[in-house]
């Protein structure tokens, strides 16, 4: 598959894109209205094209400025290690530089599925433990 073309489109996915992402990669379901408003509250977003087909996503959350939340990066399994996920995060990536304020400090964080780490941290990403702790509560 490493001779496939990829394009990324600087676009959020639709609610059905995500949701067969989300699920393609293991994440189990979403509900559709949640996934609906979530996407809409997004600052940013990219998609992976093969062809016709959506085959990756990625999207930013935040403030615009100073924090960054890069959040949802998947790529369909079959065309997964093709570097279609890194494609993503750079153009995340490259949209906040542009977005953070000339000469600010910006915050990028994200939550790395287990046995992903190694693949952020080509991006600068690292684990900031002890001094700093990533920590997430879930509500339900």
């Amino acid at each position: 598959m490493a001779n496939r073309q990829y394009e990324i489109m600087e676009r959020l996915p639709t609610v059905m894109e995500h949701n067969a992402l989300w699920k393609s990669v293991g994440w189990g379901e979403v509900d559709p209205e949640m996934t609906e408003r979530s996407i809409a509250g997004s600052m940013h977003g990219v998609v992976a094209v093969c062809g016709e087909e959506v085959i990756g996503m990625g999207r930013t959350v935040g403030d615009g400025f100073m924090y960054f939340y890069i959040q949802d990066v998947a790529v369909l399994p079959e065309h997964q290690h093709n570097g279609v996920g890194q494609l993503i995060v750079e153009r995340l990536l490259t949209d906040i530089e542009k977005r953070r304020l000339s000469g600010g400090i910006a915050f990028v964080g994200l939550f790395a599925a287990s046995g992903k780490e190694v693949f952020y941290e080509r991006f600068g990403f690292k684990d900031h433990s002890p001094d700093m702790t990533g920590m997430f509560t879930v509500l339900k």
